[in-house]
């Protein structure tokens, strides 16, 4: 097989994962806040699916450079089928309760996290293989994320208005099954998983490895700024889809279908962006096209809701700031894996995307206690005016400007 075939199938299985991790992301916060209409333990089951995705991606890394990121990222998708599967079997059978909720959706957070953080850590391994620019291959990547998104989000609001949000869940695990066969048939081991197959590793403990990550981090102001500025932009976005936006939708009597044709059109836009963004991706302007793309997104799509538009007019919105997102991932991603050794890629990237995601779990808490606190509109502008300030950083600090420097596919070692 050729290397173009391997970066097939990882954009292939990257679809069919982000599509149902997308579904889920509507579903479960939806089939809260219906059973219980309470926004803040919405917030809590949120908190405990995301805090063991983050804590798992963070500590995973070794794992992944030592065994592979193929093998990773298919264990964990084959379990991932089960451990979300068991939500609608569950509901089936009318044995499913919020307190069973949280123990799944915290299985599914530990086996997800390392999964996603090896299929990044792919990446410049198939950009390799197939002879590409690696800002190319983040630029495709991310239009597949974009566009799994946009479907999952429109599959989503289908699905939960027909079905119910726990039954919707089966298309979730259906797809995480589909994605870890088409890495295992698709995708071929790399060397580092052929050698841990037939041979014994020189003996090193996790933690020295572990630690070896962080140090690295640590000594890299580009990637510890990328990770403080995303950690807190992330959790303002965790608020506002898991929370906010869900709790305007069922306060105004909007239906699933309606929170899914938000979303959807967010990210359908964006994979327009990403599109553009790979066609111009070796010659953009790092640093002032990520500002800029940030501060589109920022306050405009939280006023929206803040005031009330018109459906009309918040969909108009969400699709310019969705255009501009689209520019984001391709950058940070190319960035990012520009700057680690091979022989690091899994633990630093792993440690660089769970810092990145080290306040999500308490976005959908953060939401919840800004609108039992403030109420809805208040809590829109709270944190529309956060995120407004966060898209400043990099104008501000100087440790990114390092950004704009490219530096290639990471170099074999």
């Amino acid at each position: 097989m050729s290397g173009r075939g391997d970066f097939f199938a990882l954009a292939v299985a990257q679809t069919f994962s982000i599509s149902g991790t997308r579904l889920s992301v509507i579903a479960i916060p939806w089939l809260v806040l219906t059973v219980t209409g309470d926004p803040l333990l919405t917030g809590l089951v949120v908190f405990a699916e995301m805090a063991p995705y983050v804590l798992a991606k963070a500590l995973g890394g070794p794992l992944i450079d030592r065994v592979g990121p193929r093998r990773v990222s298919i264990l964990g998708d084959f379990f991932g089928l089960f451990a979300v599967g068991a939500i609608p079997l569950l509901a089936a059978f009318d044995l499913l309760s919020v307190s069973l909720l949280f123990p799944l959706v915290a299985l599914v957070g530990l086996l997800q996290g390392p999964a996603d953080a090896a299929k990044h850590a792919l990446v410049p391994v198939v950009a390799r293989r197939a002879g590409l620019p690696l800002e190319r291959v983040t630029g495709v990547v991310g239009t597949i994320e974009r566009l799994a998104s946009t479907v999952g989000a429109g599959a989503a609001g289908a699905l939960v208005a027909l079905v119910g949000p726990a039954m919707a869940l089966s298309f979730n695990a259906v797809t995480l099954g589909i994605a870890a066969v088409i890495l295992l048939v698709g995708v071929r081991p790399g060397t580092r998983e052929v050698a841990a197959a037939d041979k014994p590793k020189a003996k090193t403990s996790y933690g020295s490895e572990l630690k070896e990550g962080f140090a690295f981090l640590r000594g890299d102001a580009v990637l510890v700024g990328i990770a403080v500025m995303v950690a807190v932009t992330n959790l303002l976005d965790q608020a506002y889809a898991a929370v906010l936006v869900p709790v305007w939708a069922q306060e105004g009597g909007r239906g699933a279908e309606t929170l899914g044709l938000i979303f959807a059109v967010m990210s359908g836009f964006s994979v327009l962006g990403a599109m553009v963004a790979t066609a111009l991706g070796e010659r953009m302007p790092r640093l002032p096209v990520y500002v800029g793309a940030f501060m589109i997104i920022s306050l405009p799509r939280f006023a929206v809701f803040a005031f009330d538009a018109p459906l009309a007019g918040i969909l108009a919105t969400l699709a310019v700031g969705g255009f501009a997102s689209g520019f984001l991932n391709p950058i940070l991603s190319a960035v990012i894996l520009e700057r680690i050794p091979e022989k690091l890629v899994g633990r630093v990237s792993s440690l660089v995307t769970a810092s990145a995601w080290a306040l999500m779990p308490f976005g959908g808490i953060f939401g919840g206690a800004l609108i039992a606190g403030l109420g809805l509109s208040a809590a829109f502008w709270v944190a529309g005016v956060c995120y407004l300030a966060m898209t400043l950083m990099p104008l501000v600090f100087k440790r990114f400007r390092g950004f704009s420097e490219r530096g290639g596919v990471p170099r074999q070692v």
